[in-house]
């Protein structure tokens, strides 16, 4: 058997790019309401500017700002009232020297303003004349045309996660619908003979469901969808029939579990079958997920994963990241800096994903090493984090400076 011929993280990241270069996710258009947590298909340009006039940033007189200069509390300089602007109407007026028009917050500028006296610093006399306290400089509280986004300027570009603030930003540019990639379609399937759902009873030797639960919640956080789900006793026939129909449903295929040695593992034989011999991920150099295994079939990734649920769910996160980041699907990850809280040791030619809880100081965070057996899922539970210690790394020390990848 040619299984575990182990290669580094990086030469199964390497690969999987190269295997999947090509997005053939599939483009859909939708309002833009039902945009939000989908990657965007397109680059989007401000199709006009924004504003599309000269505005007001607060409650005042628009004037040209010449005629504030050398204005103060003793010595106002006095200026014509020459009308009003109503707010969300168009400023009909020109204004000239020495003419002052009252706007409102976010109101339009006149043609000829250059600025605007706020009305604290002001004092309508009498019908006809605006005294003003303070000067002003051109484009004081002005926010001009096209300040915000200007016609024909990249506003987001292809593979952008939409949030709120970009829905916002797509609004103010007066696009209402978007171009965006279908969810990604994964099948996800348990393997073992000890394996039950998680809500059945449980009998000695037998172990509930985690993996496909955890991992559809990530799965949804990158905003894709479980369309397939099975729990696969330890039998050829009925574990090839459920790969076969995960292929037909899914953008990407799932395993958990049955990726070792074991003399009843039928994961590994048939991904050789159903990937045609294209497995080219045989095992990584990483603690934990050494037992990973990556084959292609159809197009579409197929990646054995380790059962225990906290090597499982790591895995997933570097390799299926690398293929979504390909496909130009640009996840979003918080990595904060942080002090290490005890010296913690390496293993040696493997990259390690070590867990960590954040306590935060008054100088920054401390990331605190969470300790287990292979496979306790309170490991990830009691973790807001990892830190990943390369393998050429021969430790780190207490204190020492880390980047901690939330999770």
């Amino acid at each position: 058997m040619d299984f575990f011929q182990v290669i580094s993280l990086e030469e199964a990241q390497h690969r999987l790019q190269q295997k999947f270069s090509q997005n053939n996710i599939a483009i859909e258009e939708v309002s833009l309401l039902e945009a939000q947590h989908r990657f965007l298909a397109e680059d989007l340009a401000a199709a006009e500017n924004v504003p599309d006039f000269n505005r007001s940033t607060v409650d005042g007189y628009a004037v040209k700002a010449a005629d504030t200069f050398g204005a103060g509390e003793a010595l106002p300089s006095l200026l014509m009232a020459a009308g009003a602007v109503r707010m969300g109407q168009r400023a009909e007026m020109i204004l000239q020297k020495g003419q002052a028009v009252a706007v409102p917050t976010g109101g339009m500028l006149p043609e000829g303003a250059d600025s605007v006296v706020m009305v604290e610093y002001s004092e309508q006399f009498d019908a006809d004349t605006i005294a003003v306290y303070k000067p002003v400089s051109p484009g004081e509280n002005v926010i001009a045309c096209g300040d915000d986004l200007r016609r024909g300027e990249p506003v987001l570009v292809r593979g952008t996660w939409l949030t709120a603030k970009h829905i916002a930003m797509l609004a103010a540019c007066g696009i209402s619908k978007v171009h965006v990639y279908r969810p990604v379609r994964f099948a996800i399937i348990s393997t073992g003979d000890e394996i039950i759902e998680i809500d059945q009873p449980q009998q000695i030797g037998q172990i509930r469901d985690i993996n496909s639960y955890g991992l559809a919640a990530m799965i949804a956080q990158w905003g894709g969808e479980v369309a397939y789900r099975a729990i696969v006793k330890d039998d050829y026939d009925a574990l090839k029939a459920a790969m076969e129909e995960g292929l037909r449903q899914a953008d990407v295929l799932l395993t958990s579990g049955g990726s070792s040695v074991g003399e009843r593992d039928y994961t590994y034989q048939l991904m050789q079958e159903l990937c045609q011999d294209d497995v080219f991920v045989k095992g990584i150099a990483i603690k934990p997920g050494k037992p990973t295994i990556a084959g292609k079939s159809g197009g579409k990734p197929v990646i054995g994963l380790p059962g225990h649920p906290s090597a499982a769910m790591t895995v997933f996160r570097v390799l299926m990241g690398t293929v979504l980041k390909q496909w130009g699907m640009q996840l979003q990850e918080t990595i904060v800096p942080a002090r290490l809280s005890a010296n913690l040791p390496s293993a040696p030619g493997k990259t390690t994903f070590q867990m960590v809880q954040l306590r935060q100081e008054a100088d920054g965070f401390i990331a605190v090493p969470v300790f287990g057996k292979s496979g306790m899922i309170h490991l990830l539970g009691h973790s807001e984090g990892y830190i990943v210690l390369e393998a050429h790394q021969e430790g780190l020390e207490q204190n020492q400076q880390v980047l901690v990848h939330l999770l």
